[in-house]
C-alpha cells in the first residue's frame, strides 16, 4: 500500500507565542475549527482529538488549534521556538505518516456545520460576512474568529477568538479596526463587535 507523502511547513503568526504548522492535506471539514486550551479539552466527549492530546505531552504546548489544513500551537513564554520547533514539526510529520487520527469520529459527526433556520436575517448576514471575508484572512494567521451571539437591542456582536488570535496582542486591533469596521458597513444593525471570554 502506497502512503501519501507528508509535508509540514511552519509559518509565523501575529502572536509571537503561536506557530502555524501547515500540512499538504485537509485536517478538518470546511468551515470547522477546534480550539483546545488544555489537555482536558482535547479529551472532552464530542470534541476529542487524539492529535491535540498527544501534542499536550510536550511541556511547551499550552494551546492547540486545528482548522483547515493547519495546526496552530501556542507555547509558554518560558521557551523559545528555536528550542522546540524541530521536535514539534518532526512529531507532527511522524504522527501522520503512521496514519493516526486527528479526531475521534464522534467529534466530526457531532460538529458538522448546520445553518440554523431560526437565525434572524441580521444573524445570517453576520455569519455570512464572517465566513466569506473574515475566516480566510484570520486562518492565514493561524486562528479563527467564530460567531457567538448578537444582541438585537444594543447591536453588539460577540465573537470567539481561537488559535493564534486567542491572547494575541494584535487581535484587539484586528477586532476593532478590521472586523467591527467591516460588519458595521455590511450589516447596518451591527453597532459594535466584542470578543467573548477573553
Amino acid at each position: 500500500m502506497l502512503s501519501r507523502p507528508i509535508f509540514v511547513y511552519t509559518e509565523l503568526s501575529p502572536n509571537p507565542n503561536s506557530m502555524k504548522f501547515v500540512l499538504n492535506f485537509e485536517l478538518v471539514p470546511d468551515g470547522l475549527s477546534f480550539d483546545y486550551p488544555s489537555l482536558e479539552a482535547a479529551l472532552e466527549e464530542g470534541r476529542s482529538s487524539p492529535l491535540a492530546a498527544d501534542l499536550f505531552q510536550f511541556p511547551h504546548v499550552k494551546r492547540v488549534f486545528i482548522a483547515s489544513n493547519f495546526i496552530t500551537i501556542t507555547k509558554g513564554d518560558d521557551v523559545a521556538w528555536e528550542e522546540v520547533l524541530r521536535d514539534t514539526k518532526q512529531f507532527i510529520k511522524i504522527y501522520f505518516e503512521e496514519n493516526h487520527p486527528v479526531f475521534e469520529q464522534k467529534t466530526i459527526d457531532s460538529n458538522t456545520l448546520i445553518v440554523d433556520a431560526r437565525d434572524s436575517d441580521t444573524v445570517q448576514k453576520i455569519k455570512a460576512a464572517l465566513d466569506q471575508y473574515v475566516r480566510p484572512a484570520v486562518e492565514s494567521d493561524g486562528g479563527a474568529i467564530n460567531f457567538h451571539s448578537f444582541d438585537e437591542g444594543s447591536g453588539v456582536v460577540k465573537v470567539l477568538l481561537q488559535g493564534s488570535c486567542s491572547g494575541c496582542p494584535s487581535s484587539t486591533l484586528t477586532l476593532k479596526a478590521g472586523i467591527e469596521n467591516l460588519l458595521t458597513r455590511m450589516v447596518p444593525d451591527v453597532k459594535e463587535v466584542v470578543a467573548e471570554g477573553v
